[in-house]
């Protein structure tokens, strides 16, 4: 079993590019410590932005990968989806929601990271669903697709992270992450992941893998036979 190193997450500091930490920041950091210290012990390429403002439609955390690293974007000032994410969650039950997040965009950065992002495991095969013959709208719909595969196995190494790491938390944070899919407005678009989670419901699914990754795979694998 994988065993997390529990660092401050001021040991991060030097990375992030804003001046001064809101206390909201820092609560955000500190909950997503654990996380972004395994992600450090497994020498991923990440980097920490904390932006000051946010842009049009920027959620509270998201990966971005440039020039072979990954950059985890922190936006929280001034963003109302900071508070919408975790609308009804009382904040001494915030913490384990957040490590979920920053667990899900590691995932992101892992997969990068062994240059298989966008690749589909071994004995997938690319078929499409296209039917469109204008090319911008055929490539519009595999980078959706291709997304969706990513979004899914992300939010299975989140959900094994926490059964590994906080077993006692995991029903509640499979309840509000399914939560959260369930309001998916547009089927089979991006973040539509619900047929990879509601193949996690049992926490036990993810067996006793030595990284979250592995413990994610089987899974995605039994999600991608539905999904294509």
């Amino acid at each position: 079993m994988f065993k997390p190193l529990l660092i401050a997450a001021t040991l991060f500091a030097p990375a992030l590019h804003a001046a001064e930490l809101t206390a909201l920041e820092k609560r955000w950091l500190s909950a997503a410590g654990p996380v972004l210290a395994y992600a450090q012990q497994l020498k991923l390429p990440l980097d920490i932005t904390v932006q000051p403002q946010p842009r049009p439609n920027d959620v509270p955390l998201a990966m971005g990968f440039d020039k072979g690293r990954c950059k985890l974007v922190m936006t929280l000032r001034n963003n109302p989806d900071a508070e919408t994410v975790l609308a009804g969650i009382p904040e001494a039950e915030q913490d384990a929601l957040i490590e979920t997040m920053a667990a899900h965009e590691i995932a992101h950065c892992w997969r990068y990271a062994q240059g298989a992002w966008h690749v589909l495991p071994a004995g997938f095969v690319e078929v499409g669903e296209e039917s469109a013959a204008d090319p911008a709208l055929l490539a519009a719909s595999r980078a959706m697709r291709e997304t969706r595969r990513e979004e899914g196995f992300a939010d299975l190494a989140a959900l094994a992270w926490m059964q590994h790491s906080k077993p006692a938390e995991y029903a509640r944070v499979y309840r509000w992450l399914a939560g959260v899919r369930d309001k998916v407005a547009v089927p089979r678009s991006s973040h539509d992941t619900r047929a990879w989670v509601r193949l996690a419901g049992d926490g036990a699914r993810f067996g006793a893998a030595d990284t979250p990754f592995e413990g994610a795979m089987a899974l995605w694998r039994e999600g991608l036979v539905e999904t294509e």
